[in-house]
């Protein structure tokens, strides 16, 4: 099974989130697969610079991974900024969301449950 990171980059109690365009789009976390040979760390921290132009030191995990499909499975570990601004390049949006903002319904079905512990976090 295909390993996808998710990166809860936390600020200020506020975590940024990317939207994905189209007919299935929706809030998620960004990031992407872990390719041969990397850690979900390193994916993270690669997946971030390539995305969004940031530098990040990534943290815990979030909770045990959720499957997306038969093929594919989502691990969210927490980040913070170590330099750079998010630059939007592969998404239509990105947002920064407090806790009361954190309406799981808008995210990616996938993305859920991990909305679900960080806003009982921040």
């Amino acid at each position: 099974m295909q390993i996808v990171v998710g990166v809860a980059v936390v600020k200020d109690r506020q975590v940024l989130a990317a939207y994905r365009p189209g007919p299935d789009g929706g809030w998620e976390f960004p990031g992407g697969k872990v390719e041969p040979g990397e850690s979900d760390e390193q994916a993270a921290a690669r997946e971030l610079r390539e995305e969004l132009d940031l530098e990040i030191e990534v943290g815990a995990s979030l909770g045990p991974g959720v499957d997306i499909s038969a093929a594919y499975r989502l691990h969210v570990y927490y980040a913070k900024i170590l330099a750079g601004a998010p630059v939007l390049r592969e998404h239509s949006e990105l947002r920064w969301f407090g806790p009361a903002e954190l309406d799981e319904t808008a995210w990616l079905p996938p993305d859920r449950p991990f909305v679900r512990l960080l806003r009982n976090r921040l």
